[in-house]
């Protein structure tokens, strides 16, 4: 609408005071039909996607490719307003609805630099001192931000999901909660508290991601402490260690001491990336140079050459 973004902050076309205005009768009730989805762009198509998973009929992946392909093309701020209602999905008995609701729900909650892989910026959630604009000139800001905190009022109903038989389910479910607004002092204690059941390497080493991401978006410096001392325990298996070795360089600026390099050394492997290939953030930042292992350790190890193919680097 021609003219200062902020002028709308509180207002029709702030999608974060839509999606904070729905009735919980409607979020329970899958009440579609009372989301103003044509005040957002491309609001049709992501309200027929809702229909699709409404009916229940045998197009729940094209509907979650849809909302996934909006994502992709950095237009949130329609499917924005999907996450209470994909939360909702995401608690029923189909380990295929609840992996793809969980799925996109994460991609609503963050933004296009999340792909990145430096110490600065991989587990960082940008703030309103940064503006970021979707393709429609949209303020992404703000759809991010409407996500997250739609994540953070509906925690409760997510927490459960941490125990899903489903290891995929579990993985997914901590990426979302990862990125929650409130709530992170409950949502820290119960991936703990998970990582401690924790049978499966791959869900052991998205939990430490996701505390360390959840801990960045709230300054815990308490978190700091717990992965340094989880990565030079050699107690611990070697994915956390590799995982919370990732997090500790995320969560400070701190030169990266001998000992950790030694660990990585040793411990992250091929195999090691290879188990962790399938997490959400680390196929966020893989591409044809490297796995997401690899990125990140090549790029926050050496960061004069932050993704570079360097023959001579032990991490290329």
């Amino acid at each position: 609408m021609d003219g200062d973004p902020l002028d709308q902050a509180g207002g029709l076309l702030d999608v974060r005071t839509v999606v904070a205005g729905i009735r919980a009768e409607a979020k329970d009730g899958f009440l579609i039909e009372e989301v103003p989805w044509d005040r957002f762009p491309k609001g049709v198509r992501v309200r027929e996607a809702m229909e699709w998973l409404r009916s229940g009929d045998a197009a729940d992946d094209a509907a979650f490719g849809r909302l996934m392909s909006l994502c992709a093309d950095d237009m949130r701020a329609a499917v924005a307003p999907t996450v209470p209602f994909l939360i909702r999905v995401s608690t029923g008995r189909e380990a295929g609805r609840r992996a793809g609701a969980l799925a996109v729900t994460a991609e609503v909650a963050r933004m296009r630099h999340q792909g990145v892989c430096t110490r600065a910026d991989m587990l960082r959630f940008r703030g309103d001192d940064e503006w970021s604009f979707e393709v429609t000139g949209y303020l992404q800001n703000w759809s991010v931000q409407a996500a997250r905190d739609a994540i953070a009022s509906d925690a409760d109903l997510l927490l459960p999901l941490l125990d899903d038989p489903d290891p995929a389910v579990r993985i997914a479910t901590a990426y979302v909660l990862a990125a929650a607004t409130d709530r992170a002092q409950d949502i820290l204690t119960a991936f703990h508290a998970r990582l401690l059941a924790e049978h499966d390497p791959a869900a052991r080493a998205g939990l430490v991601l996701a505390i360390a991401q959840l801990a960045r978006a709230h300054c815990d410096s308490r978190t700091v402490v717990w992965m340094r001392a989880c990565w030079s325990d050699p107690a611990r298996p070697p994915e956390v260690r590799v995982s919370a070795a990732v997090g500790w360089m995320c969560l400070t600026d701190l030169p990266i001491p001998d000992e950790l390099r030694a660990m990585l050394d040793n411990l992250a492997t091929g195999e090691t990336a290879q188990l962790t290939a399938p997490l959400p953030w680390m196929r966020a930042v893989e591409n044809a140079n490297g796995s997401g292992l690899t990125r990140c350790l090549r790029t926050m190890m050496h960061s004069h050459t932050p993704d570079a193919e360097d023959h001579d680097d032990p991490w290329a």
